[in-house]
């Protein structure tokens, strides 16, 4: 027979309901180390790129400022590029990218922190779910708002020996480039990303509580859900090996850790979707570029847009085939390991139907995330652009294509993970004998 533990009357303020002002405040703390869970590790682990990226050495106390502004975009919130030269010159900068590195660990440490005070919890109330979810989003966007006010600061960009700096300096107009995060396509964007943090957090862990009405769903979504996770975490943990290795053996180490610090899943998410048959429109133009593996410059550098797919890759470098056998492997052992964690009466069309709409699902998740667009020109007197000065880099993700492939190899992969797991005694399954 089992003994409770008797329960401690809470301290509360005269008028409130025993335990009520205690309660109120865990739950505030519990929100509140969710959110700075999640910005700090942002904030470290951006920091750590921009470093390795030379952000360092920026004039004027401009870190903290270019800091913010990687975590806002990491966030999902939206940086406005700005710049002039005066009356004499026009710019055109336009910046679209997500520093997906730093989105992830943001979103690993403020999910983990979320769920962590629910793990001891079978069965959660709606009121109460919706109530944690408000209360960490009030917080999440109050943080937002005081990073946008510093996402902001402006550069001068001319060389010191080119045409525009001369010009400048007789006219008293240098050019120069800034950005400004704006405030509430921030705030919203920002609220749509953690949602969506928050949302999966709940969908992959097993002993996340849900309410009562979305039990009965949690066997269907959670293993393939999971699956999926693990999968985009495989990929990342090849890409920081082999990361590892090119810097310790091919030179150039800061270069390689700025792009695995901020922008790991923008390379090895990219190679998901070329695994599979996906495909990208980009170009590589200019002077300027942003951190990239060597093999993708080469495809995408000139003054056209080019379609990345690993038939192009592998014309470059033929090892680039093997982005395919990777793909299907680490796909396999996704499969697998959700065929295992689902009870052990799922049939095998069952675990290929969800296994695909996991993946297509996946894919237009990630796909859209990956795109990235950079261009910064000035135009002297509205004539034309000084060639010195003009750059311009984008990948665009063909996303449905990518997900209608995904939804193929899903139903494959799942079939075939589920006939693996026939061999695995799983949950549910009973045994005979004595």
């Amino acid at each position: 027979m089992s003994r409770q533990r008797p329960s401690t009357p809470d301290t509360a303020p005269p008028g409130a309901p025993p335990g009520t002002a205690r309660r109120v405040v865990r739950d505030w703390r519990d929100a509140l180390v969710a959110v700075l869970a999640g910005l700090v590790a942002m904030a470290v682990t951006a920091a750590l790129g921009l470093w390795a990226a030379g952000a360092g050495d920026l004039p004027g106390g401009t870190f903290p400022h270019v800091l913010a502004a990687v975590v806002v975009m990491a966030a999902g919130g939206s940086v406005e590029l700005t710049g002039g030269a005066g009356i004499i010159a026009g710019t055109d900068a336009r910046l679209t990218a997500m520093p997906l590195t730093v989105t992830l660990v943001g979103a690993l440490a403020a999910g983990g922190c979320f769920l962590w005070p629910l793990r001891h919890h079978a069965v959660a109330g709606t009121g109460a779910l919706l109530g944690r979810i408000a209360r960490t989003a009030v917080l999440w966007l109050a943080a937002l708002a005081l990073l946008t006010a510093l996402a902001r600061r402006s550069f001068e960009v001319a060389p010191a020996d080119s045409p525009a700096a001369l010009i400048g300096d007789l006219l008293d107009a240098t050019p120069t480039v800034g950005f400004r995060a704006e405030l509430w396509p921030t705030l919203g964007l920002g609220l749509l990303w953690l949602l969506g943090v928050l949302l999966i957090a709940l969908l992959v862990s097993r002993r996340a509580p849900l309410p009562v009405r979305l039990l009965r769903h949690q066997e269907a979504v959670r293993p393939a859900a999971f699956a999926m996770l693990l999968l985009l975490l495989a990929y990342v943990g090849l890409g920081l090996l082999i990361g590892l290795v090119v810097a310790a053996t091919r030179g150039h180490p800061a270069e390689t850790f700025a792009v695995l610090l901020l922008g790991l899943p923008n390379v090895v998410w990219t190679a998901l979707g070329l695994g599979i048959g996906g495909s990208w429109d980009g170009k590589v133009d200019g002077p300027f570029g942003l951190p990239m593996p060597q093999l993708l410059d080469r495809v995408l550098r000139g003054e056209r847009e080019t379609t990345l797919d690993v038939g192009a890759l592998a014309a470059y470098d033929a090892r680039a085939w093997w982005l395919v056998p990777v793909a299907a492997l680490l796909l396999l052992a996704a499969a697998f390991t959700a065929a295992v964690r689902s009870p052990a009466r799922t049939r095998l069309w069952q675990h290929a139907l969800r296994l695909g709409v996991a993946f297509a699902l996946t894919l237009l998740a990630v796909c859209p995330v990956t795109d990235l667009f950079a261009r910064y020109g000035l135009s002297l007197l509205g004539i034309g652009e000084i060639e010195e000065l003009g750059g311009e880099v984008a990948l665009r993700p063909h996303t449905w294509t990518a997900a209608g492939l995904a939804l193929l190899w899903g139903l494959v992969a799942g079939f075939l993970g589920g006939l693996l797991a026939t061999r695995v005694r799983r949950r549910g399954e009973t045994t005979t004998g004595p």
